[in-house]
């Protein structure tokens, strides 16, 4: 791919003094205060004064939130390029992005596609390869600010109905509706307050997950409990849906439906309070069927794959924390009659496994944090391997209905491109390749190092660079990490990051512990009492960019999501002087009361909780961002956190109570401001216009506490 730079915009970044140019507040809004909330744990006493934030919906609590967004829009509106950062990050994200196809039950191609800058992605089909696309769902359409996002999408096994979700302003509560296949038009069909869930279709209806009603007002705050599992009847109300599974022993339990492609089996994963799931499953097809337990623990990940040829497929931790795949008689499913079909191997992780064609499966192995696709027989017998033009990340698109087989590459240089695959000869085509105007990816280079941590351990990271960057030690760096959850950071493309590249900094993205890089035992290192391990792996990696002449520490800029604004906030508590600039968005950071909230119970597995023992309350305490602020002069670097009125994942309560105790605190005269967004949530479905604007104010903020003029 070749495309032309604009020369203005590719220039190194101009350094300007050391110090921010526009002075911090002078003061900050007053926060609501109960200076007699104090906690005990165990006999550890722990003072809560801005509990009165964690109500949300308070008139004193919106007040503050009104207050501190003049304040915070006082601060960046004096930023003199912040016009410029918003346009090009708006010329970067204005290019076509379209999704790999995949061939549905109608035999039809469905694909997303977004032409540019609409907010949300539109739903097309084709009725073969070439064909004149057809607009399906338009989710643009279900809202005048591009708040409704298309969050999943299913088709029943005769191909006659579409069912949908969607999630407004950012929330996790998913709405079901259906849209008859052949017309288009929209069914009557509607569900309400269902969480973490799709449609899974049987017959003439879908089973779904979903809680009771939440009370009004606190619809985005209290705890979730008793997730059901219910099936839905085209053309009845939801009133009338039929309860298939609840758990009324454990309410703090997560239930998800899946089906056999054949539609006789139903499995059940009950997860919430593990690593991993337990798994049921029932025989549709047999009168009087009961549930049978496959695994009652949540010790482990167990995913059945499918039922091929009278045996159960099992992705699965179990006895192997790399990962494997086995299978085990119908009659005969639980554990002690598993074979191995793919046994775990030890320099890689098994990451996926799906079906293609009658056959075959694609079988997705990572390694070093980069994918490693391959083709193989339903025995388990490898035919070749898939192969990529770089590090990257692959998402396939396959069924077993089809031989067509379709797969997304990305990188950190190249934005999702989409190839068909030919099983009989191994040959991948282009079929879809984005053009993103103002960068020429063969003017950077991305590579990835390996550095030592505190403990010794090996970690990896990725370095995206300019190539006629030079190692002096006064390069901006851009440090990303989350490091928990078994959730792996792969390469992967960003438009918003080129604002950052284009104008000659590093974006460095270290694979901290806690992730699923290296399989379960990776995981588990970086949780619960180990989570300092975390912590530690991303200091070193900015103590790495450092010795190795990459920068220096009034250079450096940390950033980080939910587990990751975590992360940014305990390190910037932790060494304060090793970091200009911090940008903890949606973050956790109070962890003596976070399972309290919506779904917070759900993380106990990685983090424990205050209320497990002494010992763990204590452990928590000791790096709880909202507990570990500094109020002796230390000076910290300018911070800038991030949260939304609509996150109902990590409440906005975490921020306000860490943005109000920062702001009270004696740590130096940076900037501590919070950037409060409205209709807006956790982070996925956000319109493009929201994340233009959002990465505007990020970037101005860095660039502007960096002392240095972005072209």
């Amino acid at each position: 791919m070749r495309n032309i730079i604009i020369p203005a915009m590719a220039v190194i970044l101009s350094a300007g003094s050391a110090a921010a140019r526009i002075d911090a507040p002078a003061s900050y809004p007053k926060a609501p205060k109960d200076t007699s909330v104090v906690d005990e744990y165990f006999g550890m006493k722990v003072a809560d004064p801005y509990r009165p934030l964690e109500n949300d919906t308070a008139a004193a609590t919106l007040e503050w939130v009104n207050a501190e967004r003049a304040v915070t829009d006082k601060y960046l509106s004096q930023i003199p390029f912040r016009g410029l950062i918003r346009e090009q990050l708006t010329m970067y994200n204005d290019y076509v992005k379209q999704s790999v196809p995949g061939r549905w039950h109608d035999g039809k191609y469905y694909f997303t596609r977004n032409d540019g800058l609409s907010n949300q992605s539109v739903l097309y089909r084709m009725d073969n390869l070439g064909a004149k696309p057809q607009v399906v769902l338009d989710p643009n359409k279900l809202s005048d600010d591009g708040t409704v996002a298309l969050t999943g999408l299913s088709m029943s096994p005769d191909g006659k109905w579409i069912a949908y979700t969607v999630s407004r302003s950012g929330s996790d509560w998913t709405e079901i509706y259906v849209l008859d296949a052949a017309t288009l038009q929209q069914a009557p069909d509607h569900i309400e307050w269902a969480k973490f869930t799709g449609a899974e279709w049987r017959g003439n209806g879908f089973f779904y997950s979903a809680y009771d009603r939440p009370e009004a007002g606190k619809e985005f705050s209290n705890a979730n409990e008793y997730h059901k599992i219910y099936y839905h009847r085209m053309g009845t109300p939801q009133s009338s849906d039929e309860l298939i599974f609840e758990d009324k022993d454990n309410p703090l339990h997560f239930h998800s439906a899946s089906l056999s492609s054949d539609q006789r089996y139903i499995f059940v994963s009950v997860g919430g309070q593990g690593f991993g799931n337990g798994l049921l499953m029932k025989d549709l097809g047999r009168r009087g069927s009961r549930w049978q337990i496959i695994e009652p623990s949540q010790d482990a990940t167990i995913i059945p794959v499918d039922v091929i040829n009278n045996r159960i497929y099992f992705f699965t931790s179990k006895d192997a924390p790399n990962y494997r795949l086995t299978a085990a008689p119908v009659t005969a499913p639980t554990p002690d009659h598993w074979v191995d079909i793919l046994p775990q191997v030890a320099d890689a992780v098994l990451t996926g496994v799906q079906r293609a064609g009658s056959d075959k499966m694609i079988v997705t192995y990572e390694k070093d944090a980069s994918d490693h696709p391959a083709l193989y027989g339903i025995d388990g017998k490898k035919i070749r391997d898939i192969e990529l033009p770089t590090y990257g990340t692959t998402s396939f698109s396959s069924s077993k209905d089809y031989d067509d087989v379709f797969y997304s590459f990305t990188s950190f240089l190249y934005p999702a491109a989409s190839y068909s695959y030919d099983m009989a000869t191994g040959k991948s085509k282009l079929f879809f390749q984005p053009e993103v105007k103002g960068f020429n990816p063969d003017d950077f280079v991305t590579e990835q190092v390996f550095y030592t941590s505190s403990d010794g351990t090996r970690v990896p990271m990725f370095l995206t660079y300019r190539k006629d960057l030079k190692k002096d030690g006064q390069n901006p760096v851009f440090l990303y990490g989350y490091g928990g959850f078994n959730i792996s950071l792969p390469p992967s493309f960003s438009t918003n990051r080129l604002v950052w590249l284009n104008n000659g900094g590093i974006y460095a993205q270290a694979n901290l512990r806690g992730g699923a890089e290296y399989g379960e035992e990776w995981h588990e290192m970086g949780t619960k009492r180990k989570k300092l391990n975390v912590f530690d792996d991303f200091i070193s990696a900015a103590e790495y960019m450092i010795k190795e002449g990459w920068t220096n520490p009034d250079k450096l800029v940390i950033n980080g999501g939910s587990n990751g604004g975590l992360l940014v906030g305990a390190v910037t508590n932790m060494r304060p002087d090793l970091f200009k600039v911090a940008v903890p968005q949606v973050g956790v950071m109070d962890m003596m009361r976070y399972h309290l909230f919506t779904i917070g119970w759900n993380w106990a597995p990685d983090y424990g909780t205050s209320a497990d023992s002494p010992e763990m309350a204590k452990y928590l305490l000791a790096y709880s961002p909202l507990h570990n602020i500094r109020n002796d002069g230390t000076r910290y670097p300018a911070i800038m956190v991030t949260t939304a009125d609509h996150d109902d994942r990590v409440v906005p309560a975490h921020s306000f109570k860490y943005a109000a105790t920062l702001q009270a605190a004696n740590t130096g005269d940076a900037p501590k401001i919070i950037r409060i967004d409205s209709k807006a949530g956790h982070g996925a479905g956000k319109p493009v216009s929201k994340v233009i604007d959002e990465w505007a104010d990020i970037y101005s903020f860095i660039f502007e506490n960096l002392g240095i003029d972005p072209k």
